[in-house]
């Protein structure tokens, strides 16, 4: 009997092991789809790129695109930035509108500037953008809308940018055109069957069924970006970003001395911006020098010349993005200089009731309390303070003495 229950043990040890196995596993592929694992690896990837980029390339063309940089084009960066920062904000400031939440001009300018150089500052190159998104749902009262005002605002960007560099892409001469070319066709079919597909199930699906919240994201989706009064903004400040972000690429090519005219560059730019666009970059470097490199390459203008350009793009956008750090210390040295003003007595008195702080009217009770004590405490008992006895018998026995006698009151025919 004990053999066979030992066996059984045996059997049943690893069927009882399996859940906890299975639990591990799914534990570790959560941990390895979390937004901070997700960032890191984005970032270790972009260093890999880089690193085999000067590896093959050598540091010289970094050198070079570093040192070719003088006044003029950081002024001329700045300028660029101006304008795509302040469309940028534009358009967020419309997509937030759409949704229902209010968001001042000018406060939506300073904070995307910061977000630019938290973007630009930090790994990942999407930081800026959460804690503006955080920042801004914590503001207006509701997380949720602000989150999502940032990303239908960004959405709009990218698409955009699809948009337009698959139409350059395939119209103009580029190392990708023929490839361009042969997918359309394919694409297009994708596209047109995804929305029938769409269309079918829309059709077919009862009232009703559709979540809840599923309905609210479209609905404001559609009012955020294809509504009549915020789609004509979204769009204009779209191409208007887009065309800033080309010509910041132009003029780091003129700087790297690349020799080439904006009809060459302007595909090469497209698909240097959409390679910023992977989530794979430390602070926007990495796949945007790779795909710089190889696209020279690939145009018969020298992949090192490709790198160089990308480099002083780097540069120029982070210069551009620098009026973002002097609105970051701003807002810290207002929070600290608010902290500091708030002490901990101010703090007690705005937590008082109103009504403590109201003046109370005078009360001659009040200015002159009466202070009671008690019966057995009356009488002093220090001998310096107490009457003698001849004294007290004498005074006693005067007729019209106050001292009751034998605890009767005083009356006329006592005295």
């Amino acid at each position: 009997m004990s053999t066979h229950t030992g066996e059984t043990a045996e059997a049943e040890a690893p069927a009882e092991r399996r859940p906890s196995d299975g639990g591990g596993v799914r534990r570790v592929l959560g941990r390895l789809g979390s937004p901070a694992v997700r960032t890191r690896l984005g970032t270790l990837a972009g260093v890999v790129i880089l690193a085999v980029l000067f590896w093959r390339l050598g540091t010289g063309a970094f050198v070079d695109g570093v040192r070719r940089i003088d006044a003029a084009p950081l002024a001329a960066a700045l300028g660029i930035g101006l304008v795509t920062t302040v469309f940028s904000a534009w358009r967020w400031a419309l997509v937030a509108r759409g949704i229902g939440i209010r968001l001042p001009f000018g406060a939506a300018v300073a904070d995307y500037y910061r977000a630019l150089f938290l973007n630009a500052a930090l790994p990942g190159g999407v930081l800026g953008d959460v804690h503006r998104a955080v920042r801004h749902g914590q503001d207006a009262g509701d997380l949720g809308r602000g989150v999502r005002a940032v990303v239908m605002e960004r959405t709009a960007g990218q698409l955009a940018l699809f948009a337009a560099g698959g139409v350059v892409l395939i119209a103009m001469p580029s190392p990708v055109r023929d490839e361009m070319r042969a997918a359309a066709p394919l694409a297009g079919l994708a596209l047109v069957g995804a929305c029938a597909v769409v269309l079918a199930l829309r059709k077919n699906r009862p009232s009703g069924r559709k979540p809840r919240a599923v309905r609210g994201m479209l609905g404001e989706a559609r009012r955020a970006l294809f509504s009549r009064t915020a789609a004509p903004g979204v769009l204009v400040s779209s191409v208007v970003v887009l065309a800033g972000y080309v010509a910041m690429f132009v003029l780091a090519a003129d700087v790297a001395g690349a020799g080439a005219s904006v009809a060459e560059l302007l595909p090469l730019a497209l698909l240097a911006l959409l390679a910023m666009s992977l989530p794979l970059n430390v602070g926007g470097w990495g796949p945007r020098e790779g795909v710089a490199a190889w696209a020279f390459g690939a145009a018969g203008l020298g992949a090192g010349r490709g790198l160089t350009v990308a480099v002083v793009y780097g540069v120029l956008s982070l210069a551009a993005s620098l009026p973002g750090a002097v609105v970051l210390v701003a807002r810290w040295y207002a929070a600290t200089r608010d902290r500091r003003a708030t002490g901990p007595g101010q703090l007690a008195e705005k937590a008082r009731p109103v009504e403590e702080a109201r003046p109370r009217p005078f009360d001659r009770s009040a200015a002159a309390p009466v202070v009671r004590i008690p019966a057995q405490l009356s009488e002093v008992r220090s001998e310096k303070y107490a009457p003698k006895e001849s004294a007290r018998l004498a005074r006693s026995s005067l007729p019209f003495s106050a001292v009751p006698s034998e605890g009767r009151p005083m009356t006329p025919e006592s005295v």
